[in-house]
């Protein structure tokens, strides 16, 4: 950066295209009776914060080019709270790139980054996909300064780190990553950072979703490995058991790591009602769950098989359809996965309308023309209320996955096919890690006092020891110290 006023201003019209772009707007101004100009993107700062700036400085007395003016001027004259000084260019630029608006004076080697940005934003509002019937109705929105802001007023602990790191060579996207020091292990929080600082990419559009693609290696693997939520207070609830949560800006959602396969069973609705009750809908969620994954493979191996025993006589159809059982069953998944997607890209009003349709399709003609079976529909059905009871979306296509091998395995195998089908899910569950976390703990490796937890929703005044999630190796350290 030089001290000349015109020459820093040209090399920032050519580099940010001034005059090809239209809303790069550079206003001119006199500073301490010097020439000074204000350089910022049209929509992204806010007018009233801007005028009552520009009035301030148009009244600053004569200033001397010296190494600390800028550092005066701005302690002394600037009614602003959030300035800083940039230090060359490039630092400045990526500043006006991200909202901020830069003011140059002439004689002066540095600028002031003013950060009087605003972001068009929604209001906070219930996550679609994580209601309760009882509890906060706010969620996390696009900006991520906001989120932070719905996670501090939970957590008042000068403890609770933000820290904030960008990601892209021509996004700059803003990643904050927020952990409660004294709780959070130091190593996994090194680790979380030291891997979203490698990434070297020019952007990542679709935010927090590639991110989790960088950081965790999910590539062949379906099973979701961090957990997703838009629920403020969920995020609260996993920092203070020593989560560490990801926040992007222009994602509104929050990635909670490490994540176990017991994160994707448990819903914020089983805290907002007592212990029992709680307990219970863990309990009927996580049957749900192995329902959508095991019970449509497991029905019809039972209908194909033969001499099946009295109790187990009324599986199967008694009138077979004009398709092979195997085909009707493939069809029907693929025709819900059809009908979800399509109402996925349906606008609001026809979305009712087309549920009726394809229910109408899939139910009563297909039936009344002999392509299905009711039992096969039925069943069918149940796998999809299943698979809906699922708390993440993410755990339940990755099962839906799951359902399909295993599917495939009785068709093609019969008991032995679903069987090994069934130990290679086992062994992929088994083998999946979260930043070293086993993915099936804690029930292996075993660790009863946890396991408990995640089987009965305990009462809060009764929870005395924090779940923290460490490695397998600090696990056998703790298991030796008990032993002593």
């Amino acid at each position: 950066m030089e001290r000349n006023l015109e020459e820093n201003l040209a090399q920032l019209q050519s580099q940010l295209g001034y005059g090809v772009t239209f809303d790069l707007v550079i206003r001119r101004l006199r500073v301490a009776h010097k020439q000074a100009a204000l350089v910022f993107l049209d929509g992204f700062v806010n007018d009233v914060a801007t005028i009552h700036i520009m009035r301030s400085l148009q009244t600053i007395p004569r200033l001397c080019a010296t190494q600390g003016a800028l550092e005066q001027l701005l302690r002394d004259y600037v009614p602003f709270f959030e300035v800083s000084i940039a230090d060359s260019l490039e630092a400045g630029m990526e500043q006006v790139l991200s909202g901020a608006m830069l003011l140059l004076i002439d004689g002066i080697k540095n600028a002031a980054v003013l950060d009087v940005r605003q972001y068009v934003t929604r209001g906070s509002e219930e996550p679609s996909l994580e209601k309760v019937t009882r509890g906060s109705r706010d969620g996390f929105v696009e900006t991520a300064l906001f989120n932070v802001n719905l996670i501090r007023r939970r957590i008042r602990d000068p403890k609770l780190r933000f820290e904030a790191l960008q990601v892209g060579r021509r996004s700059k996207t803003d990643i904050l990553v927020g952990y409660i020091e004294d709780i959070a292990d130091p190593s996994l929080v090194g680790e979380v950072k030291s891997r979203i600082e490698a990434i070297d990419r020019d952007a990542i559009p679709m935010g927090g979703k590639n991110l989790e693609e960088y950081i965790l290696g999910t590539v062949f693997n379906p099973l979701p490995v961090t957990r997703y939520t838009e629920r403020p207070d969920v995020t609260a609830a996993h920092l203070l058991e020593g989560h560490i949560a990801i926040l992007v800006d222009t994602t509104p959602f929050a990635l909670l790591v490490p994540a176990t396969c017991w994160h994707f069973t448990q819903h914020a609705e089983e805290y907002f009602q007592n212990p029992p009750v709680g307990t219970y809908l863990r309990w009927v969620r996580t049957l749900g769950i192995l329902g959508s994954l095991i019970l449509l493979p497991l029905w019809y191996q039972l209908a194909v098989s033969r001499n099946l025993p009295d109790w187990l006589a009324f599986i199967g159809p008694k009138e077979p359809g004009r398709l092979e059982l195997w085909f009707q069953l493939l069809l029907l998944e693929i025709g819900l996965d059809l009908i979800r997607m399509a109402l996925i890209h349906t606008p609001d009003a026809l979305a009712t309308s087309l549920g009726l349709v394809g229910a109408i399709i899939l139910g009563d003609l297909a039936v009344s023309v002999g392509l299905f079976t009711g039992e096969a529909i039925l069943y069918t059905a149940i796998a999809a209320i299943c698979g809906f009871a699922t708390p993440s979306i993410e755990f339940g296509n990755a099962l839906r996955l799951f359902r399909y091998l295993l599917f495939f395995g009785a068709v093609l195998g019969g008991w032995w096919g679903l069987g090994i089908a069934s130990l290679i899910t086992l062994l992929v569950f088994g083998l999946t890690k979260t930043f070293g976390i086993p993915y099936l703990w804690p029930l292996i490796p075993f660790d009863g006092p946890a396991l408990l937890r995640v089987i009965f929703r305990y009462p809060i005044p009764q929870v005395a020891v924090r779940p923290r999630l460490t490695k397998p190796q600090d696990m056998r350290a703790q298991n030796r110290k008990r032993g002593r």
